[in-house]
C-alpha cells in the first residue's frame, strides 16, 4: 500500500520548483514509488564549492527538497502542511561533475511529526551524502499564506 495521502504527480511536483531555489539548482523530481520519492541535481558551477566539488549545502538543499516534498504528500493538503524542524547531513564522498540522485524514504510518519532519510548517490551508485530530515505536521491555518 502506498504511503501517500494524495496521488503524486511528477509534473505537479516539478511545477512546485518554478521560481525557487530548486529551479536555480536544477533539482528535478524523477520517480515516485509506493514508499519513496526520487530526484536529481546536476553537479556543475551552480552546485560547486570553491574546490570544484559538490557543495555540501547543495546536497542538503536536494535532501530537504525531497524529504519535505515527500512529507507534504503524506498529509491532507486541505487541512495540514509540513514544515522543517531539523536536518542533518553526513558528506561521504566528493563529486566533481555529473548528476547526483537522492531518494527520500520515511522512517516515521506520525500525526504531528515525520522523519525522513535521504540517500544521495553519484552516477556510479556510490553514497555521496546521507541526510535525516524531521518535519512537523501543523494545521494549515497556523501558517500565514499557506
Amino acid at each position: 500500500m502506498a504511503l501517500w495521502k494524495h496521488a503524486p504527480d511528477l509534473d505537479r511536483l516539478n511545477g512546485w520548483s518554478d521560481n525557487t531555489l530548486m529551479q536555480v539548482l536544477g533539482i528535478r523530481f524523477t520517480e515516485v514509488g509506493d514508499d519513496f520519492l526520487r530526484g536529481t541535481m546536476p553537479v556543475d558551477a551552480r552546485t560547486h564549492q570553491p574546490y570544484g566539488i559538490l557543495h555540501g549545502g547543495a546536497s542538503v538543499a536536494l535532501a530537504e527538497t525531497l524529504g519535505s516534498s515527500a512529507a507534504m504528500l503524506c498529509v491532507d493538503p486541505e487541512t495540514e502542511i509540513t514544515v522543517g524542524l531539523d536536518i542533518n547531513a553526513n558528506h561521504i564522498r566528493a563529486v566533481r561533475s555529473g548528476i547526483v540522485t537522492g531518494t527520500a524514504r520515511a522512517l516515521h510518519v506520525g500525526r504531528t511529526t515525520q522523519v525522513w532519510e535521504i540517500r544521495i548517490e553519484d552516477e556510479a551508485g556510490h553514497l555521496v551524502c546521507m541526510s535525516r530530515l524531521t518535519m512537523a505536521v501543523v494545521p494549515k491555518r497556523a501558517i500565514r499564506g499557506a
